[in-house]
């Protein structure tokens, strides 16, 4: 909840005005009450009332929303747009690396496209990571380097506190533009592809949605409180990724050290993307598809495939919006409350019901205008 893309909410702010504070607020609530309805879509009551688990990864309650239709067409839809939010999500790093290290090393006589490709040398090990273990060694480091990224930024802003001024913020904003930082916002909150298998290996799964209140709070009040410093120490200069507006002798640091941490955080989704291909591919008795060479060969395909895509697609917030407007929304937004309302109709209050159609509508709206706006941004910029 926490990741690089809380770098792109300041510049949010700037597109959004008083109505992204509002946004950054209400993307945690909504994101906290799809996170408790979908893990619910996992639990079936028995003859005694009690609570199963009868399902264990969103593919299985997608599954059991289109058994009628098709026993496994739920499954595929959930798994594609998995995929496609990990890849896009590890196509932004690459992307941010380029532009992290085109604005830290100025006068070398490089293009942000050439050092995006350099950063991606330094990932090719990733094709040889077989094991979540080594992944979780790199998260650890991941987060410590974020810590002293968030750190230094937040020290900065404070010293410039006696330039802040309200002022800097628009009353009237560019509907296009805002539409835009929706998709940012609710971006930076996606976890619910995460949410079936964490809420499975917990020693105490009761505290799961007691969890989820407390680190969507915690995100919420973190998150308002880095964009809203950020934009008010530099208001309308703020630029797409907030470093670049440090002081040279903050920013290469700091750009090194996000730098660190895009590479580090590329190993996650990377992962799990190749993964869900990998046994979707592999699943039933299709043994050539078991070696050790084609899993290699299909890591190695995802690996240039991220490249390529940051090839052609180099702005770091019009991908973000998109990427937030296209599998964000769905994640996180209407799949939860459509297979919410689909397996627990019966027993669903009407209020309830209300809400699920609220977050489904709310949520197809968002995809739909985000998805518009953020080509035509892209368009435009090409």
């Amino acid at each position: 909840l926490q990741g690089i893309f809380v770098l792109g909410l300041p510049y949010a702010l700037l597109h959004s005005g008083y109505s992204g504070l509002f946004l950054i607020i209400l993307a945690a609530a909504l994101c906290c009450y799809t996170g408790k309805i979908l893990i619910a879509c996992l639990y079936e009551e028995n003859e005694d009332g009690q609570l199963i688990r009868v399902r264990d990864t969103y593919e299985d309650i997608a599954n059991a929303c289109c058994k009628k239709l098709s026993p496994k067409l739920g499954g595929i839809v959930v798994n594609v747009t998995q995929v496609m939010e990990l890849i896009m999500t590890c196509i932004l790093y690459l992307v941010v690396s380029g532009n992290l290290l085109s604005h830290s090393f100025p006068y070398v006589p490089v293009t942000e496209k050439t050092w995006s490709v350099i950063a991606f040398v330094t990932l090719l090990p990733c094709v040889f990571i077989k094991t979540l273990k080594i992944v979780s060694k790199l998260s650890q480091l991941c987060s410590l380097v974020h810590f002293i990224i968030i750190l230094v930024v937040m020290t900065y802003c404070l010293t410039q506190i006696r330039q802040w001024s309200w002022a800097k913020f628009r009353l009237s904003i560019e509907f296009e533009d805002f539409l835009v930082s929706v998709g940012v916002i609710i971006f930076s909150y996606t976890s619910q592809i995460f949410l079936p298998t964490l809420e499975g290996n917990m020693k105490n799964p009761g505290e799961f949605r007691c969890m989820l209140n407390w680190t969507h709070f915690f995100a919420c009040v973190l998150k308002t409180t880095f964009a809203l410093t950020a934009f008010l120490t530099w208001g309308g200069e703020t630029k797409e990724v907030i470093t670049d507006n440090l002081p040279s002798f903050l920013q290469t640091l700091v750009n090194l050290c996000l730098l660190t941490k895009a590479l580090l955080s590329y190993p996650l989704p990377f992962f799990a993307a190749t993964e869900i291909v990998y046994a979707c591919i592999s699943r039933g008795n299709h043994s050539n598809y078991r070696s050790p060479l084609f899993a290699l060969s299909v890591r190695g395909s995802f690996l240039l495939l991220t490249l390529l895509m940051a090839m052609f697609i180099p702005h770091f917030a019009l991908l973000m919006g998109l990427t937030g407007s296209v599998t964000g929304a769905a994640m996180t937004f209407l799949l939860p409350s459509l297979f919410h309302l689909k397996l627990k109709w019966k027993k669903l209050s009407f209020l309830e019901k209300c809400a699920d159609i609220f977050v489904f509508i709310l949520g197809f709206l968002c995809s739909l205008a985000g998805i518009v706006c953020s080509i035509k941004g892209l368009l435009e910029v090409f």
